[in-house]
């Protein structure tokens, strides 16, 4: 196995979208020849049934997921399960293929352990990830696809693009997230309101039975939060993502004047925001919590403040690819000392006397 310590220095000199190219080149490798995988699956993935639950009528093997971006057009499936992740999620995808935003485009702030992103839904379009899910699909572990729409339509025209994204892929996932969060496609945080989400769910709900879940950002009220997860929840949403990238720049120091903000920096921010729509959902709906987890300590207490799942991906950049089997061991032993035989009995802990 690598030494990811020794290297991180070195890969840390390169560029760091040129670094994800490199990196993403290698684990395709593997969907290729899959037998290359079998060492990293032997010596990452956590295969403990305490840690499983099912979800959305299927069983998610331990908690974690590489969160969506890092595998923008469903290239990677094999090697996420060699990472050790129970589970993976693919996008954005948009209807149109779209170059994304100028480069350069993705900034390390390594001191922070934080990224900065501004790439725009980069992807190849909806039709080349279609092809490569009917390879692939059904698959060992649960697939998500995360959807959004293209730069170039226009607000009015949202919806549309969201439901190309229903159709074309209600058939080829486990489940289905829908991104109006995201802080680099101008005007669409601004479908974080009441009249869409109804107006989406709605329409969304009458395509498909397949779960959808709404992934909103981190930069709203608690209030506001809580008061449009619950009327996500209300309209059809079988669960939420929280959160997303954040554009507080005030997190970090020399910060680029676009993109959002994800890694260590935001921990907090993103677990008020959870922990808000935790106190009002726990119970009703699947909550899924991602921002600033580089730890079995971090990922455990999402797990007990309502998280049945929980969402890695910059922490995986400075942590390296041991990660998700240190996250999952760790949650084991915490198990264990709170007196938990699962991690469903885990899950809310904190939310609720049992």
């Amino acid at each position: 196995m690598i030494d990811y310590e020794k290297i991180k220095p070195l890969f840390f000199q390169l560029d760091p979208e040129y670094a994800h190219h490199l990196v993403s080149g290698a684990l395709n490798i593997g969907e290729y020849i899959p037998q290359l995988l079998n060492p990293w699956v032997k010596s990452n993935f956590v295969d403990d049934e305490r840690l499983r639950q099912k979800l959305f009528d299927r069983e998610f093997l331990n908690p974690v997921v590489l969160a969506a971006g890092f595998d923008k057009d469903a290239r990677l499936i094999r090697p996420t399960t060699a990472l050790g992740f129970g589970f993976t999620e693919v996008g954005t995808v948009t209807p149109r293929p779209q170059p994304g935003n100028p480069k350069p485009r993705l900034w390390r702030h390594i001191e922070k352990e934080a990224l900065q992103n501004a790439m725009g839904f980069n992807n190849a379009g909806s039709y080349a990830m279609q092809m490569r899910l009917k390879k692939r699909y059904p698959y060992v572990t649960p697939i998500g696809v995360n959807i959004g729409k293209n730069k170039t339509t226009p607000e009015k025209e949202a919806l549309k693009d969201y439901e190309h994204g229903v159709k074309a892929f209600k058939n080829l996932c486990d489940y289905l997230v829908v991104n109006i969060s995201s802080p680099n496609t101008p005007g669409l945080r601004d479908l974080q309101n009441e009249a869409f989400i109804d107006a989406l769910f709605s329409m969304a709900k009458s395509i498909t039975d397949t779960p959808i879940l709404l992934k909103i950002a981190p930069d709203m009220t608690k209030e506001q939060a809580v008061d449009l997860c619950a009327k996500a929840v209300d309209a059809g949403a079988d669960g939420i993502i929280a959160t997303n990238t954040s554009i507080d720049y005030s997190l970090v120091e020399n910060p680029k004047p676009t993109g959002g903000i994800s890694g260590s920096v935001i921990r907090e921010k993103s677990f008020e925001i959870f922990d808000a729509i935790a106190k009002e959902l726990y119970g009703k709906t699947t909550l899924v919590s991602v921002g600033g987890i580089d730890s079995g300590y971090e990922a455990y207490r999402r797990i007990k403040a309502g998280a049945n799942l929980v969402q890695v991906y910059t922490a995986l950049i400075y942590k390296g690819p041991k990660l998700i089997s240190n996250i999952n061991r760790t949650m084991l032993e915490l198990l264990e000392k709170d007196g938990f035989k699962t991690i469903q009995e885990a899950i809310g802990a904190n939310r609720c006397v049992r």
